[in-house]
């Protein structure tokens, strides 16, 4: 049987630290402090629930991050 593959580590960074910021930048930001995948949504957007590591999720409105999660 094949091993059981390791998760990619996760950065050790709070995804609050984004909100407030210009969705360009934080983006930035985020794929500089290790995050793999940075995803830019609207309000309301149907997303899946599926946790992914590595990702951090946005939810920009006027261009500026309103909040902001792992996964």
């Amino acid at each position: 049987m094949a091993p059981i593959p390791t998760p990619p580590a996760e950065p050790q960074d709070s995804p609050a630290g984004y909100v407030g910021l210009d969705a360009g930048e934080a983006e930035r930001l985020a794929r500089e402090r290790g995050w793999s995948t940075v995803r830019a949504l609207p309000p309301g957007a149907i997303v899946t629930m599926e946790y992914r590591v590595g990702r951090l999720n946005f939810e920009v409105r006027d261009g500026t991050v309103a909040r902001a999660w792992k996964g």
